[in-house]
């Protein structure tokens, strides 16, 4: 009973462990108890005293302990003495030692709960659902910290929820959609951010609502309008923007209204004039402009509850100018000749877009149909509830849940409420190059719609959205190659069988694009970024948003696109993409795994060939081939040495800077799928590179 002895300083879990036990038919346990009987005691009369006035508890033979001697017994005389040790009180049970550890008060009726002001800090505990027969609950005026627990949404006979004045943060949760009896709400003073929630226009009973001084951002939701008998709201000092909904003028019953210091714009919506029963209104301190609504609350308003704004007119004391009826007349003049010129400017697009879309409605059609059959074939979810448990579980994509940035998007890892774990790429959001974009979105689905592959990245579903669009993969828990190559202790993990596997995955993955894929697909930005692993090590090739689908009837010519440091020389000169473009890139990721970082220019000499002049000319043909193996990890062992080497060369070719002499991935996937393995003539170390471009090569 030690966390009871005093009412002003509490973690809440312990404050609210008799209340949940007492409002609850469950029986459990208190904290363990360490004071005397007469602490124990002062602490339950205390508490009970704190909750509401109720009949059944009065009535309770709790007595307060005497000054001397409270563990008397009682005597067998007739007039028995109070039962004074907590012990022998009705609901109350205590252990060997004499400390009590168990109240069951469960059918006492207690439908309230106060504890503001009293200095209670820590989370509120989830075990607050289990007071389903609560009416009220005030929180107010604490330390409390975290997020609103869900179960919150259990606590249906909610009448007055009062957790203002605390550090709670986070979105409010959706699930006070569930509190159908709740009357009065006051949220205020805390940490909340995010949008308002809209299902708060569901609560029909509300007549108070105050969420003002927290974070709370986007705009106002126009569901507010259902809230009819609504008496004071309170949406004050938050970073509230948009214009004001015209919806709120249904709002009939409301009396107090305070929406200064937010970002909101637009002009008062003139519904606001049916608002009879309006008696005060706060707008400071926002970016409104134009006429005030014609009714006493504006007309009546202090001049500091209208000031901060940067074109209101209307008779408000000295404050606003007055709306100027025949600067109005001018001003609707040059709004109509503005109008007159738009409208034949608008007429000319018109039909130099009807003659364009005509040209395109058969590929748009194809495209559309196209992005129907990705939905039905790839989505086994329901598209709607799949988009907002993303958006939920991600707090709107928060930066705390990414876990990489690319070229075309971020990665965000995902908690799932069926438990399963996926990364959803979020794609960057849409400015002047929407086409562009668009087609790159839909290139990746359909690339991955279109292809099976143990090597390739598992597409799960995707969403293209007015304010998200993303793609929603498999989560691979070890993150990209790139990452752990960077990371030395990571880096060390990766022994060279699996360095190998990984070579030898990713070219399987390129052999199946090019060669079993009708038309061949170019995947075009191959780097280390673009390698997943899984916790097995197995590599996964992923981004596909550059991939270009090759049409065996003609040149296929594109833009340069892919990272650089692993783009194929000749795309600097000419636009003319094959498959020879991925092989390149493999040869450097393929490198980048041996050496344990990117190659750089190092070995851009190598490629020419052992003959070349250029080659012979730089040191680096002499350089031992122990010499560009990663030395974070121990030397290969004498069965590893065989296939370090084969990779080496098979890089090496793979960097030839004539693309008809690189080999294809369907050659170098045969080759690492055999048994065939170059064998040197002299120990590794001894072995330069320049020797190793001198054995047999292959053969594209």
């Amino acid at each position: 009973m030690t966390s009871l002895t005093s009412a002003k300083i509490c973690f809440l879990p312990y404050c609210l462990v008799i209340f949940l036990y007492v409002s609850s038919p469950n029986w459990v346990a208190f904290p363990s108890a360490t004071s005397t009987s007469h602490t124990e005691a002062k602490a339950l009369l205390k508490w009970k005293a704190s909750l509401f006035p109720n009949q059944a508890l009065n009535n309770l033979a709790w007595y307060d302990p005497p000054t001397h001697n409270i563990n008397a017994t009682n005597s067998s005389s007739t007039n028995p003495k109070p039962r004074t040790s907590p012990c022998t009180w009705t609901g109350v049970s205590c252990n060997s030692a004499g400390s009590v550890n168990r109240i069951d008060l469960s059918n006492r009726g207690i439908q309230g709960l106060k504890l503001q002001y009293n200095n209670l800090s820590g989370l509120i505990p989830p075990e607050i659902g289990n007071a389903t027969q609560i009416n009220v609950l005030e929180l107010s005026s604490n330390h409390l910290v975290g997020l609103i627990p869900k179960e919150f949404g259990k606590l249906s006979l909610l009448v007055k929820l009062m957790l203002n004045g605390n550090q709670l943060s986070g979105r409010i949760p959706s699930e006070f959609g569930s509190l159908n009896d709740l009357e009065y709400l006051d949220l205020s003073t805390n940490k909340f951010s995010g949008s308002i929630p809209s299902i708060l226009g569901d609560l029909l009973k509300l007549y108070h609502l105050n969420l003002s001084n927290n974070k709370l951002s986007q705009a106002i939701p126009f569901k507010l309008e259902k809230l009819v008998q609504l008496n004071d709201l309170d949406l004050s000092h938050n970073s509230l923007e948009g214009r004001i909904p015209s919806e709120m003028g249904s709002m009939q019953s409301l009396v107090t209204l305070d929406l200064s210091h937010n970002n909101l714009s637009g002009s008062i919506p003139s519904s606001f004039e049916e608002i009879h029963g309006l008696s005060y209104v706060d707008i400071s301190y926002n970016h409104l402009e134009g006429p005030l609504p014609n009714i006493n609350a504006f007309r009546e308003a202090l001049t500091e509850r209208l000031k901060g704004n940067k074109g209101l007119c209307g008779k408000v004391g000295a404050l606003l100018p007055p709306c100027n009826a025949h600067g109005s007349k001018n001003h609707h003049k040059v709004i109509f000749s503005l109008l007159a010129v738009f409208v034949l400017v608008f007429a000319l697009f018109t039909i130099v877009f009807v003659i364009v879309q005509r040209k395109k409605k058969h590929q748009d059609t194809k495209q559309n149909h196209m992005h129907g059959e990705i939905s039905f074939s790839v989505l086994n979810f329901d598209g709607k509830s799949m988009y907002e448990e993303i958006i939920r579980a991600t707090e709107d994509f928060d930066s705390t849940y990414c876990i990489g940035k690319g070229g075309h998007g971020s990665v965000y890892r995902v908690n799932l409420s069926s438990e399963d774990v996926v990364a959803v790429k979020k794609l960057h959001p849409l400015w002047d190059g929407e086409t562009e974009f668009q087609k790159e979105f839909l290139n990746e689905v359909r690339a991955l719609t279109e292809i099976r592959h143990r090597n390739i990245v598992k597409l799960y579903g995707f969403c293209a959205h007015k304010r998200h669009s993303f793609l929603v993969y498999g989560y691979l828990e070890r993150g990209s190659l790139a990452a752990m190559l960077s990371k030395d202790e990571e880096a060390k993990e990766l022994g060279w069988s699996k360095r190998v596997n990984i070579v030898k995955g990713l070219a399987h993955a390129l052999s199946y694009m090019h060669h079993d894929c009708l038309p061949p697909i170019v995947h075009r930005d191959i780097s280390s970024k673009n390698i997943l692993l899984d916790s097995e090590y197995e590599a996964y090739v992923s981004d596909f948003g550059t991939a270009k689908y090759l049409n065996p009837d003609s040149t296929n010519w594109t833009a340069a696109a892919g990272t650089y440091g692993y783009m194929a020389p000749e795309l600097a000169y000419t636009m003319e993409v094959n498959e020879k473009c991925d092989v390149y890139s493999f040869g450097v990721v393929t490198l980048e795994i041996i050496m344990g970082s990117h190659p750089g220019d190092v070995f851009s000499s190598l490629s020419f060939g052992a003959s070349s002049s250029s080659s012979s000319a730089s040191p680096a043909p002499e350089m031992p081939i122990s010499e560009v193996l990663d030395q974070r990890i121990s030397p290969p062992t004498k069965q590893e040495v065989g296939e370090v080497v084969t990779l080496v060369k098979i890089a090496f070719a793979s960097l030839n800077p004539s693309s008809p002499c690189r080999p294809t991935m369907k050659k170098v996937s045969q080759l690492l799928s055999s048994t065939q393995r170059l064998h040197l003539s002299k120990p590794l170390h001894m072995t330069t590179c320049g020797e190793l471009l001198a054995l047999d090569g292959f053969t594209a």
